[in-house]
């Protein structure tokens, strides 16, 4: 139990909050707007919601997971990440390898529950988990990709219910969540400009500077506060989506008021906390959206 409870502490599990009302979200909306949970039922439509969150978790679980061990020898030159579990003993990295595997055979298994269609696509989903660890070694471009596969989470919920993407919200869904999450985790990356320069490490911060990446996540950030905006327009949401999205804009930009170019000591509080609200609230706000 303690090596659980260490390798949970280590990927952050309780952050799944990030992804999880994204892909709820999905889920909703998707049985909002078509037959397809008429067509199952209430307890089909449990198990539905049973699976999906099966995937997310186990799908987050691996990426964490095999980005741990795949970075472990550069985040122990990071005296930011040099005292995860790895770096002091605490957890082998094997131990951390077969964890990730165990988490993927979780998603794959949740895959081949949904329906063929999410289960033919999760080839990809892997490759995305997967390489994600490897895009900083050779790319500035690795905060598009890892925003690519978090707002898969909303998109691949919509497949698991309907099992077609052949519909504008999941698109919409996918792109306002891949730049959210692309724009915090530029945010995200600012604090290791230094160690990123040094070990030849690729990311917009390192490569342009903080100010530029800091400015570009908050145009990343406009454009997902517009692709929500279009989600509730193409879904025909009530007056309290719209609160919503007021209430998610006010703290994108409160969440940007906390970080500066000279000052990133607040990160964590706008990475973390921030972004967590903004998850829920817009989860909230699309049910009662829908309702009212």
């Amino acid at each position: 139990m303690s090596k659980i409870r260490t390798f949970l502490e280590m990927i952050k599990f309780e952050h799944t909050i990030f992804a999880l009302p994204f892909a709820y979200l999905g889920m909703v909306l998707a049985w909002a707007q078509t037959d397809a949970g008429a067509s199952l039922g209430g307890w089909g439509m449990t198990w539905q919601f049973v699976w999906i969150t099966l995937a997310l978790a186990g799908a987050r679980t691996a990426a964490m997971a095999f980005n741990r061990a795949i970075d472990a020898e550069i985040d122990a030159r990071n005296p930011r990440t040099a005292n995860r579990p790895i770096q002091r003993g605490q957890i082998s990295r094997q131990a951390v390898w077969f964890a990730g595997f165990v988490a993927l055979g979780v998603m794959l298994l949740a895959a081949w529950q949904l329906n063929s269609f999410v289960l033919k696509l999760s080839p990809l989903a892997v490759l995305g988990l997967v390489g994600y660890a490897y895009t900083k070694r050779f790319t500035w471009l690795c905060h598009v990709w890892l925003g690519l596969v978090d707002g898969a989470a909303a998109a691949g919920a919509w497949a698991a219910v309907t099992g077609s993407l052949a519909h504008p919200i999941p698109w919409l869904l996918w792109a306002a969540v891949a730049v959210w999450i692309g724009g915090f985790d530029l945010i995200y990356a600012c604090q290791d400009v230094d160690v990123d320069r040094r070990d030849g490490l690729f990311s917009i911060p390192a490569r342009f500077g903080i100010a530029p990446a800091l400015r570009l996540a908050q145009i990343a950030h406009v454009i997902t506060v517009i692709l929500l905006v279009a989600v509730g327009w193409v879904a025909g949401l009530g007056w309290f989506y719209w609160l919503g999205m007021a209430v998610v804009a006010g703290l994108l930009i409160y969440e940007h008021s906390l970080v500066k170019p000279d000052d990133l000591s607040k990160v964590n509080l706008a990475f973390f906390t921030m972004n967590g609200y903004i998850s829920v609230i817009t989860l909230l706000a699309t049910l009662l959206g829908l309702w009212l």
